[in-house]
């Protein structure tokens, strides 16, 4: 696998609470000239950056980010007026609180609700696994699934704990044949990113690979 065959996997991401536009503008300049799968920022910047870089990259934005217990109505809202800005993919956060009580019906349908205003764009589910028992895992993989979101995705960064290789491996045995991974949160080395890849991961968002790239070929092998 090359530099650039790697990159394409990746969501070049930068969701600190005090970034700024320079930073974003940083992040979004790396993107087009590594052609990354997109870059994963903040709502409140989706508009500025539509308007400076046009069609030039993909952009992702969080809802319900990083705790996920919003209700459903402002979540929809969150989807709406990131669409409108020029969004192309969605991260929502599932309600932990509605998992760890057993309401798996609940999390179904927000999850359905969100990916009926989202259409032909991309809806990504955060499960959050690192506050999940396995039983949960496997019953979010089913609600991601009977949802019809394109991914479930393990975590938010913001949690006690980021992607797992174990995790993969259960969304792999648990979810549908129509539905991807995202791994997220932790992600470090380009070791970890080409594991995960390997591992059957369609995307991995990080802030790191980008960095860890420099000075490297885009044609040399990883």
């Amino acid at each position: 696998m090359t530099v650039q065959e790697m990159l394409r996997y990746v969501d070049h991401t930068q969701l600190k609470a005090f970034a700024t536009w320079e930073d974003i503008r940083k992040l979004c300049d790396e993107a087009v000239k590594y052609r990354t799968a997109s870059v994963c920022i903040p709502p409140a910047y989706i508009k500025r950056v539509k308007e400076a870089y046009g069609n030039t990259l993909s952009l992702c934005t969080v809802v319900g980010f990083p705790l996920g217990y919003s209700v459903t109505k402002a979540k929809a809202a969150e989807v709406r007026q990131a669409l409108y800005d020029g969004c192309d993919e969605i991260d929502m956060v599932v309600n932990i609180g509605d998992v760890k009580n057993g309401n798996y019906d609940k999390v179904k349908e927000e999850i359905a609700e969100l990916k009926a205003i989202c259409k032909e764009h991309i809806l990504k589910v955060i499960v959050e696994t690192c506050y999940l028992s396995e039983e949960e895992k496997i019953a979010m993989c089913r609600a991601v699934t009977e949802a019809g979101a394109d991914y479930i995705k393990t975590s938010t960064g913001f949690g006690t704990g980021g992607a797992a290789k174990e995790d993969v491996a259960l969304f792999q045995k648990y979810i549908g044949s129509g539905v991807k991974i995202k791994a997220a949160g932790g992600v470090q080395t380009l070791e970890d990113v080409k594991a995960f890849i390997e591992m059957g991961c369609s995307r991995v968002g990080t802030s790191k690979a980008v960095a860890l790239c420099e000075g490297l070929s885009l044609n040399e092998e990883v």
